[in-house]
Protein backbone atom coordinates (compact mmCIF):
# COMPACT_ATOMS: atom_id res chain seq x y z
CA UNK A 1 0.00 0.00 0.00
CA UNK A 2 1.43 3.20 -0.97
CA UNK A 3 2.01 5.95 1.51
CA UNK A 4 -0.37 9.04 1.81
CA UNK A 5 1.56 12.08 0.91
CA UNK A 6 -0.64 14.28 0.18
CA UNK A 7 1.37 17.48 -0.14
CA UNK A 8 3.41 15.89 -2.60
CA UNK A 9 0.31 16.72 -5.20
CA UNK A 10 1.31 13.33 -6.72
CA UNK A 11 -1.78 13.42 -9.10
CA UNK A 12 -0.72 16.33 -10.67
CA UNK A 13 3.30 16.25 -10.87
CA UNK A 14 5.33 15.79 -14.00
CA UNK A 15 7.37 14.17 -12.71
CA UNK A 16 5.22 11.13 -11.43
CA UNK A 17 6.42 7.67 -12.81
CA UNK A 18 3.63 7.23 -15.22
CA UNK A 19 3.93 10.77 -17.08
CA UNK A 20 4.88 11.09 -20.54
CA UNK A 21 6.84 14.17 -21.60
CA UNK A 22 6.15 14.97 -25.66
CA UNK A 23 8.08 15.42 -28.47
CA UNK A 24 10.06 11.89 -27.75
CA UNK A 25 11.39 12.41 -24.03
CA UNK A 26 10.19 10.26 -22.03
CA UNK A 27 9.73 10.93 -18.56
CA UNK A 28 11.35 8.41 -15.21
CA UNK A 29 9.31 5.31 -15.96
CA UNK A 30 9.63 2.92 -12.46
CA UNK A 31 8.38 -0.39 -11.22
CA UNK A 32 8.47 -0.76 -7.52
CA UNK A 33 11.54 -3.00 -6.75
CA UNK A 34 12.45 -2.34 -2.88
CA UNK A 35 15.68 -1.55 -1.16
CA UNK A 36 17.69 -3.98 -0.53
CA UNK A 37 19.39 -5.16 2.71
CA UNK A 38 22.85 -3.17 2.94
CA UNK A 39 26.01 -5.58 2.55
CA UNK A 40 27.67 -5.24 6.61
CA UNK A 41 30.68 -2.80 5.42
CA UNK A 42 32.92 -0.67 8.08
CA UNK A 43 32.68 2.80 7.79
CA UNK A 44 35.76 4.82 6.97
CA UNK A 45 38.99 3.64 5.47
CA UNK A 46 41.13 5.49 8.25
CA UNK A 47 43.22 8.40 7.22
CA UNK A 48 43.00 9.80 3.24
CA UNK A 49 45.19 8.31 0.87
CA UNK A 50 44.10 10.65 -2.17
CA UNK A 51 46.09 14.01 -3.04
CA UNK A 52 44.75 16.96 -5.31
CA UNK A 53 46.95 17.01 -8.33
CA UNK A 54 45.10 19.59 -9.79
CA UNK A 55 41.94 21.35 -10.49
CA UNK A 56 41.11 22.03 -13.92
CA UNK A 57 38.70 24.71 -15.27
CA UNK A 58 36.93 23.40 -18.40
CA UNK A 59 37.71 26.47 -20.56
CA UNK A 60 34.91 28.54 -21.71
CA UNK A 61 34.51 31.00 -25.13
CA UNK A 62 35.78 33.47 -23.46
CA UNK A 63 39.27 31.62 -22.36
CA UNK A 64 39.34 30.09 -26.10
CA UNK A 65 39.88 33.24 -27.87
CA UNK A 66 42.46 33.89 -24.95
CA UNK A 67 44.72 31.23 -25.41
CA UNK A 68 45.17 32.06 -28.92
CA UNK A 69 46.73 35.15 -27.56
CA UNK A 70 48.62 34.06 -24.61
CA UNK A 71 50.26 30.20 -24.71
CA UNK A 72 50.88 30.64 -21.10
CA UNK A 73 47.03 29.63 -20.25
CA UNK A 74 47.06 26.64 -22.35
CA UNK A 75 47.80 24.78 -19.33
CA UNK A 76 44.33 24.95 -17.29
CA UNK A 77 45.73 24.09 -13.44
CA UNK A 78 45.95 25.74 -10.20
CA UNK A 79 47.87 29.15 -11.90
CA UNK A 80 45.05 29.70 -13.80
CA UNK A 81 41.65 29.40 -11.90
CA UNK A 82 39.09 31.92 -12.66
CA UNK A 83 35.72 32.78 -10.31
CA UNK A 84 33.18 30.26 -10.18
CA UNK A 85 30.80 33.24 -11.22
CA UNK A 86 32.10 32.87 -14.29
CA UNK A 87 30.76 29.96 -14.98
CA UNK A 88 27.36 29.73 -17.45
CA UNK A 89 24.91 26.68 -17.85
CA UNK A 90 26.75 25.43 -20.89
CA UNK A 91 30.09 25.07 -19.28
CA UNK A 92 28.76 22.38 -16.68
CA UNK A 93 30.69 19.42 -17.53
CA UNK A 94 28.54 16.18 -18.45
CA UNK A 95 31.03 13.83 -19.23
CA UNK A 96 34.55 12.45 -18.21
CA UNK A 97 36.25 9.72 -19.92
CA UNK A 98 39.90 8.51 -19.54
CA UNK A 99 40.98 6.81 -23.09
CA UNK A 100 42.73 3.17 -23.02
CA UNK A 101 45.81 4.35 -21.94
CA UNK A 102 45.09 6.61 -19.67
CA UNK A 103 47.67 9.58 -21.21
CA UNK A 104 44.09 11.63 -22.64
CA UNK A 105 41.03 12.73 -20.63
CA UNK A 106 38.34 14.01 -21.78
CA UNK A 107 35.33 16.05 -20.95
CA UNK A 108 32.01 17.14 -22.93
CA UNK A 109 29.94 19.83 -21.37
CA UNK A 110 26.31 21.24 -22.02
CA UNK A 111 27.33 23.56 -24.63
CA UNK A 112 28.51 21.04 -27.05
CA UNK A 113 32.32 21.28 -26.93
CA UNK A 114 34.57 18.89 -26.14
CA UNK A 115 37.57 19.53 -23.85
CA UNK A 116 40.70 16.90 -24.08
CA UNK A 117 43.44 17.06 -21.55
CA UNK A 118 46.99 15.42 -22.03
CA UNK A 119 48.97 13.59 -18.85
CA UNK A 120 52.19 15.55 -18.00
CA UNK A 121 55.25 13.65 -19.21
CA UNK A 122 57.61 12.44 -16.54
CA UNK A 123 60.91 14.33 -15.63
CA UNK A 124 63.88 13.84 -13.30
CA UNK A 125 63.25 17.82 -12.30
CA UNK A 126 59.67 17.36 -11.43
CA UNK A 127 58.64 13.77 -10.81
CA UNK A 128 55.78 15.09 -8.56
CA UNK A 129 54.26 16.16 -12.24
CA UNK A 130 53.52 13.14 -13.23
CA UNK A 131 49.92 12.86 -12.91
CA UNK A 132 49.03 16.67 -13.80
CA UNK A 133 46.87 16.86 -16.72
CA UNK A 134 47.25 19.89 -18.99
CA UNK A 135 44.60 21.06 -22.04
CA UNK A 136 45.95 19.14 -25.04
CA UNK A 137 42.51 20.05 -27.39
CA UNK A 138 39.29 21.78 -27.52
CA UNK A 139 36.52 21.98 -29.97
CA UNK A 140 33.09 22.32 -30.65
CA UNK A 141 31.66 19.08 -31.16
CA UNK A 142 27.99 19.58 -31.66
CA UNK A 143 25.85 23.05 -32.31
CA UNK A 144 22.09 23.14 -31.18
CA UNK A 145 19.78 22.37 -33.84
CA UNK A 146 15.72 22.45 -34.66
CA UNK A 147 13.88 19.91 -35.42
CA UNK A 148 11.00 21.61 -37.79
CA UNK A 149 9.07 18.22 -38.11
CA UNK A 150 8.41 17.64 -34.62
CA UNK A 151 8.94 21.29 -32.87
CA UNK A 152 11.60 20.16 -30.82
CA UNK A 153 14.87 22.10 -30.10
CA UNK A 154 17.76 19.61 -30.12
CA UNK A 155 20.26 20.50 -27.16
CA UNK A 156 23.89 20.77 -28.01
CA UNK A 157 24.66 18.70 -24.50
CA UNK A 158 27.04 16.35 -24.78
CA UNK A 159 25.76 13.22 -23.20
CA UNK A 160 28.61 10.26 -23.73
CA UNK A 161 32.32 10.11 -24.67
CA UNK A 162 33.81 7.19 -25.77
CA UNK A 163 37.39 6.50 -26.94
CA UNK A 164 38.54 4.22 -29.38
CA UNK A 165 41.99 2.10 -29.05
CA UNK A 166 44.79 3.88 -30.43
CA UNK A 167 45.98 2.30 -34.19
CA UNK A 168 48.59 5.18 -34.68
CA UNK A 169 49.53 8.29 -34.46
CA UNK A 170 45.74 10.02 -34.11
CA UNK A 171 43.25 9.13 -31.70
CA UNK A 172 39.43 8.58 -32.54
CA UNK A 173 36.81 9.43 -30.15
CA UNK A 174 33.12 9.17 -30.25
CA UNK A 175 30.77 11.79 -28.95
CA UNK A 176 26.77 12.01 -29.11
CA UNK A 177 24.07 14.59 -27.82
CA UNK A 178 20.44 13.50 -27.69
CA UNK A 179 20.53 12.57 -31.42
CA UNK A 180 23.79 12.63 -33.55
CA UNK A 181 26.53 10.40 -32.82
CA UNK A 182 29.98 11.89 -34.24
CA UNK A 183 33.44 10.15 -34.37
CA UNK A 184 36.06 12.62 -34.22
CA UNK A 185 40.27 12.49 -35.28
CA UNK A 186 42.49 14.09 -33.17
CA UNK A 187 45.99 14.74 -34.29
CA UNK A 188 48.88 16.61 -34.10
CA UNK A 189 50.83 18.48 -36.88
CA UNK A 190 54.49 20.24 -36.72
CA UNK A 191 55.22 19.66 -39.86
CA UNK A 192 53.98 21.79 -43.57
CA UNK A 193 54.57 21.28 -46.85
CA UNK A 194 56.42 23.79 -48.87
CA UNK A 195 57.37 23.90 -52.81
CA UNK A 196 54.34 23.08 -54.47
CA UNK A 197 54.36 23.03 -58.27
CA UNK A 198 50.99 24.23 -58.84
CA UNK A 199 50.18 26.48 -55.81
CA UNK A 200 51.85 29.68 -54.75
CA UNK A 201 52.40 30.15 -50.99
CA UNK A 202 49.07 31.30 -50.14
CA UNK A 203 47.42 28.28 -51.57
CA UNK A 204 46.25 29.94 -54.59
CA UNK A 205 46.78 28.04 -57.94
CA UNK A 206 49.25 29.38 -60.46
CA UNK A 207 49.30 30.02 -63.87
CA UNK A 208 50.60 27.12 -65.99
CA UNK A 209 52.35 29.55 -68.30
CA UNK A 210 54.79 31.16 -65.33
CA UNK A 211 55.80 27.58 -64.35
CA UNK A 212 59.47 26.95 -65.80
CA UNK A 213 60.66 24.68 -63.18
CA UNK A 214 60.02 21.68 -61.34
CA UNK A 215 60.41 21.67 -57.65
CA UNK A 216 60.12 18.69 -55.31
CA UNK A 217 57.99 19.78 -52.28
CA UNK A 218 59.68 19.68 -48.80
CA UNK A 219 58.43 19.37 -45.04
CA UNK A 220 59.49 22.47 -42.94
CA UNK A 221 59.04 22.35 -39.18
CA UNK A 222 56.08 24.34 -37.68
CA UNK A 223 54.79 24.99 -34.04
CA UNK A 224 52.85 22.09 -32.97
CA UNK A 225 49.24 22.03 -34.11
CA UNK A 226 46.25 19.72 -33.19
CA UNK A 227 43.58 19.50 -34.94
CA UNK A 228 40.03 17.69 -34.31
CA UNK A 229 38.39 16.91 -37.52
CA UNK A 230 35.17 14.69 -37.49
CA UNK A 231 35.39 11.65 -39.92
CA UNK A 232 31.88 9.83 -39.31
CA UNK A 233 28.72 11.29 -38.93
CA UNK A 234 25.60 8.94 -37.79
CA UNK A 235 22.16 10.83 -37.25
CA UNK A 236 18.48 10.53 -38.04
CA UNK A 237 18.72 6.78 -36.32
CA UNK A 238 16.91 7.55 -32.87
CA UNK A 239 13.24 9.14 -32.44
CA UNK A 240 14.25 9.34 -28.29
CA UNK A 241 17.27 10.90 -26.45
CA UNK A 242 20.24 9.00 -26.87
CA UNK A 243 21.59 7.77 -23.19
CA UNK A 244 24.65 5.35 -23.92
CA UNK A 245 26.85 4.79 -26.16
CA UNK A 246 29.84 1.48 -26.40
CA UNK A 247 32.25 0.46 -28.69
CA UNK A 248 32.43 -3.12 -29.24
CA UNK A 249 35.36 -5.37 -28.61
CA UNK A 250 36.06 -6.18 -32.42
CA UNK A 251 36.20 -2.80 -32.78
CA UNK A 252 34.29 -2.23 -36.08
CA UNK A 253 31.14 -1.87 -34.24
CA UNK A 254 29.19 0.55 -31.49
CA UNK A 255 26.09 0.90 -30.51
CA UNK A 256 23.55 3.45 -29.27
CA UNK A 257 20.77 3.39 -27.02
CA UNK A 258 17.97 5.55 -26.26
CA UNK A 259 14.73 5.50 -24.11
CA UNK A 260 13.07 2.33 -26.15
CA UNK A 261 15.86 1.04 -29.07
CA UNK A 262 19.14 0.14 -29.08
CA UNK A 263 21.29 0.47 -32.78
CA UNK A 264 24.43 -1.17 -33.71
CA UNK A 265 26.47 0.68 -36.08
CA UNK A 266 29.22 -0.01 -38.45
CA UNK A 267 32.37 2.47 -38.02
CA UNK A 268 32.36 2.85 -41.90
CA UNK A 269 28.34 3.08 -42.35
CA UNK A 270 26.73 6.33 -41.50
CA UNK A 271 23.66 5.84 -43.72
CA UNK A 272 22.59 2.75 -41.72
CA UNK A 273 22.13 1.13 -38.72
CA UNK A 274 20.36 -1.74 -37.37
CA UNK A 275 17.84 -2.24 -34.68
CA UNK A 276 18.81 -4.50 -31.81
CA UNK A 277 16.47 -4.09 -29.43
CA UNK A 278 13.47 -2.57 -29.43
CA UNK A 279 10.81 -1.92 -26.45
CA UNK A 280 8.32 0.39 -27.51
CA UNK A 281 4.46 -1.09 -27.20
CA UNK A 282 2.35 -0.86 -30.14
CA UNK A 283 0.28 1.32 -27.67
CA UNK A 284 2.25 3.59 -26.00
CA UNK A 285 -0.17 4.10 -22.87
CA UNK A 286 0.86 -0.20 -21.87
CA UNK A 287 5.00 1.67 -21.83
CA UNK A 288 5.77 0.50 -18.17
CA UNK A 289 9.84 1.02 -18.48
CA UNK A 290 12.49 2.42 -21.00
CA UNK A 291 16.17 1.88 -21.38
CA UNK A 292 18.78 3.89 -19.02
CA UNK A 293 22.00 2.36 -20.00
CA UNK A 294 23.41 0.00 -22.29
CA UNK A 295 27.01 -1.29 -22.22
CA UNK A 296 29.01 -4.00 -24.78
CA UNK A 297 31.08 -6.98 -22.94
CA UNK A 298 34.44 -6.12 -22.55
CA UNK A 299 35.72 -9.15 -24.68
CA UNK A 300 32.94 -11.30 -25.95
CA UNK A 301 31.55 -8.90 -29.27
CA UNK A 302 28.16 -11.10 -29.23
CA UNK A 303 27.11 -9.94 -25.41
CA UNK A 304 25.86 -6.76 -24.49
CA UNK A 305 23.92 -5.55 -21.29
CA UNK A 306 20.81 -2.43 -21.15
CA UNK A 307 19.34 -1.69 -17.72
CA UNK A 308 15.85 0.10 -17.31
CA UNK A 309 14.02 2.31 -14.91
CA UNK A 310 12.52 -0.54 -13.18
CA UNK A 311 15.77 -1.87 -11.64
CA UNK A 312 16.16 -4.75 -14.12
CA UNK A 313 19.01 -5.77 -16.29
CA UNK A 314 18.77 -7.42 -19.44
CA UNK A 315 21.97 -9.68 -20.95
CA UNK A 316 21.70 -10.36 -25.04
CA UNK A 317 23.01 -12.50 -26.92
CA UNK A 318 23.58 -10.81 -30.68
CA UNK A 319 24.27 -14.90 -31.86
CA UNK A 320 20.38 -16.02 -30.74
CA UNK A 321 18.35 -13.67 -33.21
CA UNK A 322 19.76 -10.45 -35.21
CA UNK A 323 16.61 -8.69 -32.86
CA UNK A 324 17.85 -9.11 -29.10
CA UNK A 325 13.73 -8.37 -27.89
CA UNK A 326 14.21 -11.84 -26.03
CA UNK A 327 16.83 -11.71 -23.39
CA UNK A 328 19.61 -14.31 -22.62
CA UNK A 329 19.56 -13.70 -18.50
CA UNK A 330 17.81 -11.55 -16.45
CA UNK A 331 18.89 -9.89 -13.73
CA UNK A 332 16.53 -8.48 -10.79
CA UNK A 333 15.95 -8.40 -7.37
CA UNK A 334 12.51 -9.63 -5.50
CA UNK A 335 11.37 -6.70 -3.91
CA UNK A 336 11.11 -6.13 -0.08
CA UNK A 337 7.43 -5.55 0.91
CA UNK A 338 8.56 -3.77 4.09
CA UNK A 339 10.67 -1.00 2.48
CA UNK A 340 8.19 -0.26 -0.27
CA UNK A 341 6.72 3.46 -1.03
CA UNK A 342 6.23 5.72 -3.71
CA UNK A 343 9.47 6.48 -3.84
CA UNK A 344 10.41 3.33 -4.11
CA UNK A 345 9.13 3.26 -7.84
CA UNK A 346 11.69 5.72 -8.58
CA UNK A 347 14.80 5.57 -6.56
CA UNK A 348 14.49 1.81 -7.99
CA UNK A 349 15.72 3.23 -11.63
CA UNK A 350 19.07 2.62 -12.65
CA UNK A 351 20.98 5.09 -13.57
CA UNK A 352 24.09 3.49 -14.89
CA UNK A 353 25.00 -0.13 -15.63
CA UNK A 354 29.06 -0.93 -15.78
CA UNK A 355 30.84 -4.46 -17.18
CA UNK A 356 33.77 -4.83 -15.18
CA UNK A 357 37.07 -5.52 -16.56
CA UNK A 358 37.32 -8.78 -16.22
CA UNK A 359 34.07 -9.41 -17.41
CA UNK A 360 32.53 -11.67 -15.04
CA UNK A 361 30.57 -8.76 -12.87
CA UNK A 362 28.30 -6.15 -13.91
CA UNK A 363 27.93 -2.90 -11.70
CA UNK A 364 24.63 -0.53 -11.31
CA UNK A 365 24.04 2.37 -10.04
CA UNK A 366 20.93 3.22 -8.86
CA UNK A 367 19.78 6.60 -6.39
CA UNK A 368 20.45 5.16 -3.55
CA UNK A 369 22.97 2.26 -3.71
CA UNK A 370 25.90 0.13 -6.10
CA UNK A 371 25.30 -3.33 -6.69
CA UNK A 372 27.61 -5.93 -7.87
CA UNK A 373 26.06 -8.77 -9.67
CA UNK A 374 27.78 -11.94 -10.69
CA UNK A 375 26.71 -13.16 -14.24
CA UNK A 376 26.32 -16.38 -13.24
CA UNK A 377 23.62 -15.41 -10.52
CA UNK A 378 20.60 -13.54 -11.70
CA UNK A 379 18.08 -13.56 -8.68
CA UNK A 380 20.59 -10.97 -6.23
CA UNK A 381 23.20 -8.96 -6.24
CA UNK A 382 26.36 -10.47 -4.43
CA UNK A 383 27.39 -7.40 -2.98
CA UNK A 384 25.15 -3.89 -2.46
CA UNK A 385 27.19 -0.78 -1.48
CA UNK A 386 25.05 2.42 1.00
CA UNK A 387 25.92 5.55 -1.31
CA UNK A 388 23.80 8.18 0.93
CA UNK A 389 21.59 6.01 2.96
CA UNK A 390 20.90 9.27 5.28
CA UNK A 391 18.97 10.75 2.44
CA UNK A 392 16.47 8.37 2.76
CA UNK A 393 14.26 9.97 5.14
CA UNK A 394 14.99 13.62 2.97
CA UNK A 395 12.86 11.61 -0.26
CA UNK A 396 10.06 13.88 -0.12
CA UNK A 397 12.09 16.69 -0.45
CA UNK A 398 14.09 15.53 -2.81
CA UNK A 399 11.43 15.00 -4.85
CA UNK A 400 10.34 18.39 -4.68
CA UNK A 401 13.52 19.81 -5.80
CA UNK A 402 13.80 17.20 -8.67
CA UNK A 403 17.38 15.77 -7.52
CA UNK A 404 15.78 12.62 -6.67
CA UNK A 405 15.82 11.99 -11.01
CA UNK A 406 19.68 12.82 -10.89
CA UNK A 407 21.40 10.33 -12.70
CA UNK A 408 24.66 9.06 -11.07
CA UNK A 409 27.57 6.98 -12.91
CA UNK A 410 29.77 4.17 -11.36
CA UNK A 411 32.95 3.43 -12.33
CA UNK A 412 35.02 0.36 -11.49
CA UNK A 413 39.65 0.68 -10.80
CA UNK A 414 41.81 -0.79 -13.32
CA UNK A 415 41.70 -4.06 -11.21
CA UNK A 416 38.17 -4.44 -10.27
CA UNK A 417 38.58 -4.17 -6.62
CA UNK A 418 37.35 -0.68 -6.06
CA UNK A 419 34.33 0.66 -7.26
CA UNK A 420 33.14 4.87 -6.80
CA UNK A 421 30.78 7.10 -7.47
CA UNK A 422 29.33 10.42 -6.61
CA UNK A 423 26.54 11.78 -4.20
CA UNK A 424 25.96 15.30 -3.51
CA UNK A 425 27.12 18.23 -1.26
CA UNK A 426 30.64 17.34 -3.88
CA UNK A 427 31.42 14.14 -2.14
CA UNK A 428 31.81 10.82 -3.97
CA UNK A 429 32.53 7.37 -2.41
CA UNK A 430 34.56 4.93 -2.55
CA UNK A 431 34.01 1.14 -1.90
CA UNK A 432 36.94 -1.53 -1.34
CA UNK A 433 35.51 -5.36 -2.27
CA UNK A 434 38.31 -6.95 -0.90
CA UNK A 435 37.99 -5.40 2.62
CA UNK A 436 34.36 -4.09 2.81
CA UNK A 437 35.39 -0.54 3.74
CA UNK A 438 34.13 2.28 2.47
CA UNK A 439 35.57 6.12 2.20
CA UNK A 440 33.55 9.77 1.72
CA UNK A 441 35.68 12.45 0.35
CA UNK A 442 34.68 15.58 -1.05
CA UNK A 443 36.14 17.52 -4.24
CA UNK A 444 35.78 21.19 -2.78
CA UNK A 445 37.48 24.56 -4.32
CA UNK A 446 38.13 25.10 -0.78
CA UNK A 447 40.60 22.27 -0.68
CA UNK A 448 42.11 22.65 -3.40
CA UNK A 449 45.57 23.31 -2.78
CA UNK A 450 48.25 21.23 -4.91
CA UNK A 451 49.30 17.87 -3.17
CA UNK A 452 46.51 18.45 -0.59
CA UNK A 453 45.34 15.24 1.13
CA UNK A 454 42.30 14.29 1.51
CA UNK A 455 40.46 13.68 4.71
CA UNK A 456 37.55 11.66 4.92
CA UNK A 457 34.04 13.50 5.40
CA UNK A 458 31.36 11.98 7.70
CA UNK A 459 27.59 13.06 7.69
CA UNK A 460 25.94 13.07 10.73
CA UNK A 461 21.99 12.02 11.07
CA UNK A 462 21.10 13.02 14.89
CA UNK A 463 21.25 15.77 16.54
CA UNK A 464 24.80 15.89 17.58
CA UNK A 465 27.42 15.54 15.65
CA UNK A 466 31.48 15.91 16.07
CA UNK A 467 34.10 18.99 15.18
CA UNK A 468 34.92 16.86 11.42
CA UNK A 469 31.60 16.35 10.51
CA UNK A 470 28.70 17.61 8.71
CA UNK A 471 25.32 17.42 9.33
CA UNK A 472 22.59 16.00 6.78
CA UNK A 473 20.60 19.13 7.09
CA UNK A 474 23.02 21.16 6.19
CA UNK A 475 24.65 19.24 2.65
CA UNK A 476 24.17 21.62 -0.14
CA UNK A 477 22.34 19.30 -3.26
CA UNK A 478 23.42 21.69 -5.49
CA UNK A 479 26.98 20.68 -5.35
CA UNK A 480 26.75 16.82 -7.36
CA UNK A 481 29.33 14.67 -8.24
CA UNK A 482 27.49 13.08 -11.11
CA UNK A 483 30.52 12.04 -13.58
CA UNK A 484 33.38 10.19 -12.75
CA UNK A 485 36.46 7.74 -14.10
CA UNK A 486 39.14 6.16 -13.09
CA UNK A 487 42.39 6.15 -14.55
CA UNK A 488 42.44 2.42 -16.54
CA UNK A 489 45.97 1.30 -14.72
CA UNK A 490 46.45 3.65 -12.16
CA UNK A 491 44.80 5.27 -9.06
CA UNK A 492 44.31 8.42 -10.54
CA UNK A 493 40.71 9.74 -10.79
CA UNK A 494 38.89 12.57 -12.15
CA UNK A 495 35.36 14.03 -10.69
CA UNK A 496 33.45 16.55 -12.65
CA UNK A 497 31.95 19.05 -10.14
CA UNK A 498 29.81 21.61 -12.27
CA UNK A 499 32.61 23.18 -14.27
CA UNK A 500 35.69 22.40 -12.53
CA UNK A 501 38.00 18.64 -13.12
CA UNK A 502 39.48 17.38 -9.87
CA UNK A 503 42.05 15.07 -10.40
CA UNK A 504 43.48 13.06 -7.57
CA UNK A 505 46.49 10.87 -7.29
CA UNK A 506 46.67 7.88 -4.48
CA UNK A 507 49.69 9.12 -2.61
CA UNK A 508 51.45 6.22 -2.75
CA UNK A 509 50.55 5.77 -6.18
Amino acid sequence: MLLSLPALHLQTSEHHPLFQLPHGRLGPWCSPTGSPAPLSCETGCGEGSWILVCRLLVPTQVSLLSMEEDIDTRKINNSFLRDHSYATEADIISTVEFNHTGELLATGDKGGRVVVFQREQESKNQVHRRGEYNVYSTFQSHEPEFDYLKSLEIEEKINKIRWLPQQNAAYFLLSTNDKTVKLWKVSERDKRPEGYNLKDEEGRLRDPATITTLRVPVLRPMDLMVEATPRRVFANAHTYHINSISVNSDYETYMSADDLRINLWNFEITNQSFNIVDIKPANMEELTEVITAAEFHPDHCNTFVYSSSKGTIRLCDMRASALCDRHTKFFEEPEDPSNRSFFSEIISSISDVKFSHSGRYIMTRDYLTVKVWDLNMENRPIETYQVHDYLRSKLCSLYENDCIFDKFECVWNGSDSVIMTGSYNNFFRMFDRNTKRDVTLEASRENSKPRAILKPRKVCVGGKRRKDEISVDSLDFSKKILHTAWHPSENIIAVAATNNLYIFQDKVN
